[in-house]
């Protein structure tokens, strides 16, 4: 899949057997026809954000697809489906979060799609295994790399899964 774009996606889980479905999440994404893992970061332990919940797993993964950004969208959200998500409470716990972090150098702006996506330069749970796995890659709004962009936030609550 040589020049196709690269892509990042952060995974997350704080229901069931978050680190079997994370891992489930990634041989999805490995099967599917049109996307090529490239890359997955560590598992890390982190503290939710939003209502009380338990605390959740997260990480990152890229990838290389043909897929447009919105059809990408919908393979995520039809992984997520597969393993039990449902769409509640903003910011409530869940089997499995996927979400599309950033689509190359692009900027998409759309009622169903935000990318880059409009939280992450602010969450260390997205930006530490991003930063792991990705850490000269350029967001494209703020023009800092992904290294840049992590070492400006407290990171103390994240913790690498051994």
């Amino acid at each position: 899949m040589a020049n196709l774009p690269a892509c990042a996606i952060g995974l997350g889980s704080n229901l069931g057997e978050s680190l079997v479905i994370l891992t489930g999440a990634i041989e999805r994404l490995k099967i599917h026809p049109q996307i090529k893992l490239l890359d997955v970061s560590s598992w890390y332990h982190t503290a939710p954000i939003g209502p009380p919940q338990p605390d959740y797993l997260n990480g990152c993964a890229t990838v290389e697809t043909s897929l447009s950004a919105l059809e990408l969208l919908s393979v995520l959200q039809s992984i997520e489906t597969e393993f039990g998500r449902v769409r509640g409470e903003v910011w409530g716990a869940r089997t499995l979060d996927l979400d599309l972090l950033l689509y190359s150098d692009r900027v998409i702006d759309l009622p169903t799609l935000q990318v880059p996506h409009p939280h992450m330069c602010d969450r260390a749970f997205v930006l530490v295994p991003l930063a792991q796995i990705a850490p000269d890659w350029l967001e494209p709004k703020s023009g800092d790399s992904i290294a840049t962009l992590a070492s400006k936030l407290e990171c103390s609550d994240i913790k690498l899964i051994k």
